[in-house]
């Protein structure tokens, strides 16, 4: 056993030794190191000895009304765990009713939600916020709503979003998101999987899909559109006015001992996986994930209680993912933060004019948005007059230079504050970051270069790092913990550590804590393959750790590159290195597993179509301009693909070579690369909701480019 774990798998088997069950019974919350110590001295009456530790665990669970569970995981529905419960995180479990409540009686009068409805925001407090959502929780229940079953919520992020999903919880059921961009036939497996009673689906698009599977959703009983009239009157569908009627004759007293029954070592929040490795998983998160994540995880980025200043957020990451949801929903109530929601079309260009509206305090991003940022503002500045142009350049560059030397918070020097206020304070509030003290990046590997950018606007980004199965993140950088490329430090009371590591100190992450996960709905095989025996959640991240306890990702196991030589390459490092040294890519993507040597698929930058979200064949404004200082005139993919700009193509040629030049063996040099015809999108497939590459899908997709590297 490992001297880390907690329980092996035999610990969820009812046949143990006396002392086993003992052991077991007397102090079902003991840490790893504990747990250990304890069986190693296999002494029955050590339960009567004092240990700071087990008096803590004591104190804490004494009056605490928990689930009976004899295992750290299950794949029930209706299942219970042990919590994780020790001296690095010994606060006392509570549901999400509870830690709702807690913030009423605390924030009560402040505003919690802000909606614009005809061009004017519209806001609730916290104390509507709840009633509001009882009222959706009483709903639920009159429509059917069975203990267990879940609440799938297909639709843009919205107040109604929110009242579904608390109220979901508050009746018992398991709130279950479906991603917007998700196909009818994707929609189809979560609802099914996560037996859903009830869909709540934003508009006629969203319908539609559901409309053509219904009759294959065994468990359906109703669905609820919130946004748009209803085009047609159906059997069990209903607008958002009508079902947030149906529970006024469903007593208080009902709904109380409905939630009144909820344990913190159950199940209310099912995250399902964007399946880029197959099918997806649903991720069953408890009551204590939740409220435990919500609190910790917040205080490691300094969030602030409202009671010191009520911090402000704009809504518009899929709540579906866990990086939107704990960030948006959860932490919103943890915290009595004012949650301003975007506009369905944010990604599209409102998101800029609801962030000047809302002025946020803090800003959460993925890779790829922080990207399309940066790409506006270069656009912008291209097209700014002379005089402007150079000094947004000379304050870019002295702000940058400023803080690659000290930290965040070391005193600057005249010149730096004077580039900041002059002109980057301005640009700042362009953006609608006037107010904004904290920026985090999440979900996938930002790059280098998109960091340096903003650092170069006095932009601080930290990244976090975690999992669905960690309930989000597990590591963050902050304000008090920040290293450029780092993913910060793991989170205060939770632990992790490094297995496997290799000769260069690289090692699969892996993480514990009370935000580790219950296990994979109906999927006991996946849940023991990501928990193993003693406990511990397996990431499939490779990472080494400095002497401070930094993070920094390396790569993902299942994307290792094993070439025909055995030699083990991951993929992302070179893929972040050719990206910084050729400026016109947008995306690169290494190939070369059981092959005899490496290739990589490239794509430009290039201008979206607003509408669709799908690229166009026209080159970005960046892109033109490094085509013309190379003296090409190609303003199209077109133009450059098959070698036909061969200015161009041999600037992309010195660029790879770059990269070889550094390579640290001949097995990780790129021998052949080609252009693909566009960019790519969540649309055309390529990435994941999230932004984040799905290698699967691309080698399928581009397996006849790939084989013409390999010919003989």
């Amino acid at each position: 056993m490992s001297s880390n774990g907690i329980f092996q798998h035999t610990a969820c088997n009812k046949s143990h030794h006396s002392y086993e069950e003992k052991l077991q019974s007397s102090s079902e919350h003991l840490s790893p190191g504990l747990m250990t110590d304890l069986r190693e001295e296999g002494k029955e009456q050590v339960m009567d000895n004092e240990t700071p530790e087990k008096k803590c665990v004591e104190e804490v669970l004494e009056g605490v009304s928990l689930a009976p569970a004899h295992c750290l995981w299950t794949t029930e529905a209706n299942g219970s765990v042990r919590l994780r419960i020790d001296e690095l995180c010994p606060q006392e479990p509570i549901t999400v009713h509870q830690m709702f409540m807690t913030s009423v009686q605390k924030y009560g009068n402040l505003f919690a939600l802000a909606t614009k409805r005809n061009d004017k925001w519209e806001k609730i407090t916290f104390s509507e916020y709840y009633h509001l959502s009882r009222m959706a929780a009483k709903s639920f229940l009159k429509l059917g709503l069975e203990r267990f079953h879940s609440v799938a919520i297909l639709g843009f992020n919205s107040e109604e979003w929110f009242l579904s999903a608390v109220g979901a919880v508050f009746a018992g059921g398991l709130m279950t998101g479906i991603y917007a961009t998700n196909s009818p036939e994707a929609c189809l497996y979560v609802a099914s999987d996560s037996r859903a009673n009830v869909i709540v689906v934003e508009n006629q698009k969203q319908l539609d899909k559901i409309l053509q599977i219904k009759d294959n959703l065994t468990h359906l009983k109703a669905i609820v559109q919130y946004s748009g009239p209803l085009q047609k009157k159906m059997p069990n569908l209903y607008s958002w006015e009508e079902f947030m009627g149906f529970g006024v004759d469903i007593s208080d007293k009902s709904l109380d001992d409905i939630i009144d029954s909820q344990k913190a070592n159950q199940c209310c929040v099912l995250i399902y996986t964007s399946g880029t490795t197959g099918m997806p998983k649903g991720v069953m998160l408890s009551h204590d994930n939740i409220t435990w994540t919500a609190r910790h995880a917040s205080q490691a980025g300094d969030m602030q209680p409202a009671e010191v200043k009520q911090e402000t957020i704009v809504s518009y990451l899929p709540l579906s993912h866990i990086a939107g949801q704990i960030y948006d929903l959860w932490t919103g109530i943890q915290w009595g933060e004012l949650v301003y929601f975007a506009q369905p079309d944010a990604l599209k260009g409102s998101l800029i004019t609801t962030l000047r509206e809302a002025s946020p305090s803090s800003h959460m991003g993925v890779p790829r948005v922080w990207e399309k940022i940066m790409e506006k503002i270069k656009e912008e500045i291209s097209h700014s007059a002379y005089m402007k142009k150079k000094l947004v350049t000379w304050a870019m560059s002295v702000i940058l230079d400023a803080n690659q030397r000290s930290t965040k918070d070391e005193e600057k020097s005249f010149v730096f504050t004077l580039a900041d206020s002059l002109v980057m304070e301005k640009l700042r509030a362009e953006l609608g970051f006037s107010r904004c003290q904290k920026f985090f990046s999440g979900a996938a590997p930002i790059g280098s270069d998109t960091m340096q950018f903003f650092l170069g606007l006095n932009i601080w980004i930290y990244e976090v790092y975690g999992m669905s199965e960690s309930a989000g993140p597990h590591f963050m950088s902050g304000p008090k913990a920040c290293k450029l490329l780092s993913c910060g430090k793991v989170v205060p009371g939770c632990r992790c550590k490094l297995a496997n590591i290799d000769a260069d100190g690289i090692g699969e992450v892996c993480f514990w804590g009370r935000n580790v996960f219950m296990g994979y709905l109906n999927m006991e095989d996946k849940t023991m393959e990501a928990l193993g025996e003693d406990g511990w959640l397996r990431s499939g991240d490779l990472a080494k750790m400095d002497e401070e306890g930094f993070l920094y990702i390396t790569g993902r196991i299942k994307e290792l590159i094993i070439t025909a030589g055995g030699e083990n390459i991951p993929p992302l490092p070179i893929e972040q290195a050719v990206k910084r040294e050729i400026p016109i890519i947008s995306n690169a993507m290494l190939i070369g597993d059981k092959r005899k040597f490496l290739s990589i698929l490239l794509t430009l930058k290039c201008v979206t179509n607003p509408e669709t979200m799908e690229p166009t064949d026209n080159l970005s404004l960046e892109a033109v301009e490094y085509c013309q200082q190379l003296g090409s005139q190609a303003r199209n993919v077109s133009d450059i693909i098959g070698g036909r700009d061969k200015v161009v193509n041999h600037a992309i040629q010195e660029g790879i070579d770059r990269v070889n030049a550094k390579a640290t063996s001949n097995a990780q040099r790129i021998q052949k690369w080609t252009i693909l015809r566009k960019e790519f999108s969540g649309s055309g497939g390529e990435l994941g909701p999230t932004m984040k590459l799905r290698r699967p899908i691309v080698l399928k997709m581009y397996q006849s480019e790939i084989e013409t590297f390999y010919r003989e």
